[in-house]
């Protein structure tokens, strides 16, 4: 009933809340044989993680993986995954103003509408911390799709505010705090971060994703559908207020004879739908993309009311991104991934053998980011 859990046949359930002593998930799923072990989840949490740069929350969680199921010499036995993560750096204290309060734009009054309870610090379980056990998550089914089927998730801030990559380039991506695709913007990007947090204010942001290697045949018809689960995997993550696949919106300008991705011996000829035709993959890059909202942590006073409904003035204090996008490229990859992954398991248990006697025809001749 309180759907902490998702994926079918790999499946995660997270738990913890903000200002707990803890946070973690159970992954359910996953095959045997995986070679895993601690440090490889570093790479991805790091990227994830506040207070790695000056644009950023400034909270410094040490994000060091414990592995208590799961794992036996370094491989996973099929049984259960058990990941746990302490909270190190939590100050509850900067909450303890809006206890009483519901700051405007959060979870706090419906929370507290659905539960009657609820846990101030930090936002509890409607923080954004709880999205270090999904890319955590992430890390295992990255792995697997990479080594099994070679498939690769790679995702970048596509826009932040009204400042969009003037050109492209993969090697720049994780080269910058932005995760900004763009490495003369750079310097663009800093300059107007810095004047919003002077102004106490915040911006939002989009990130895209790209799985590339995908094979033809993932997915469900009707109610399984890839992009549909994607969609919705995405729309999971705190502060995500739409998602496209492939062109999205930009296909409502978009002719029929524009659109449709056209197919040759050698390969379709475009990939305005995102590599995803009827919930099932076509063997193109997938390709998805989501709006962030601009944080309501801000400086700004705004009004609200309190748990006796008379009208308050509102200051969030604490340390808060100017804007959560910035961070957000890890997540969207992790969410992007287990969706796959499950996918891909789900494909195997049923379809597996279909691609012995089912023809195919090369991904693309043109992708799309």
């Amino acid at each position: 009933m309180s759907s902490n859990t998702f994926g079918k046949i790999f499946s995660v359930t997270t738990f913890g809340e903000s200002h707990g002593p803890a946070i973690g998930c159970v992954i359910d799923g996953c095959p045997p044989g995986l070679a895993l072990a601690p440090e490889e989840f570093r790479r991805d949490l790091d990227r994830r993680a506040t207070g790695k740069s000056r644009y950023t929350s400034q909270r410094h969680e040490a994000d060091e993986v414990e592995i208590l199921s799961g794992v036996f010499e370094g491989r996973t036995t099929g049984t259960p995954i058990a990941l746990l993560i302490r909270n190190v750096d939590a100050r509850s204290k900067d909450y303890a103003e809006i206890a009483q309060t519901f700051r405007p734009g959060h979870a706090d009054y419906t929370y507290w509408q659905k539960y009657g309870i609820r846990d101030p610090r930090g936002g509890g379980r409607s923080s954004a911390r709880e999205t270090t056990m999904r890319v955590a998550a992430g890390v295992v089914a990255k792995k697997y799709l990479l080594e099994k089927f070679h498939v690769s998730v790679r995702g970048w801030l596509a826009q932040l505010g009204p400042l969009t990559p003037r050109e492209f380039d993969w090697a720049a991506v994780d080269a910058n705090p932005f995760f900004w695709p763009d490495a003369a913007m750079v310097p663009e990007l800093e300059s107007y971060i810095n004047a919003l947090r002077k102004s106490g204010d915040s911006v939002g942001a989009r990130v895209n994703v790209a799985a590339d290697n995908v094979p033809p045949g993932w997915g469900e018809p009707i109610y399984g559908k890839l992009d549909g689960e994607i969609a919705a995997a995405l729309m999971s993550i705190n502060a995500v207020k739409g998602v496209e696949i492939g062109a999205g919106f930009a296909a409502v300008t978009q002719r029929g004879s524009e659109h449709r991705d056209e197919i040759t011996p050698q390969g379709f000829l475009s990939n305005h739908a995102g590599g995803i035709l009827g919930g099932i993959s076509t063997g193109q890059p997938v390709i998805a993309s989501m709006v962030l909202k601009p944080t309501s942590s801000i400086l700004i006073p705004g009004r609200s009311v309190n748990l006796g409904g008379e009208p308050v003035d509102v200051v969030t204090k604490g340390r808060h991104d100017p804007c959560v996008g910035i961070r957000a490229t890890p997540i969207a990859e992790a969410m992007v991934a287990l969706v796959l992954m499950d996918q891909a398991l789900r494909h195997r248990a049923q379809c597996g053998d279909v691609g012995d006697i089912a023809p195919r025809i090369p991904g693309s001749v043109a992708g799309q980011k």
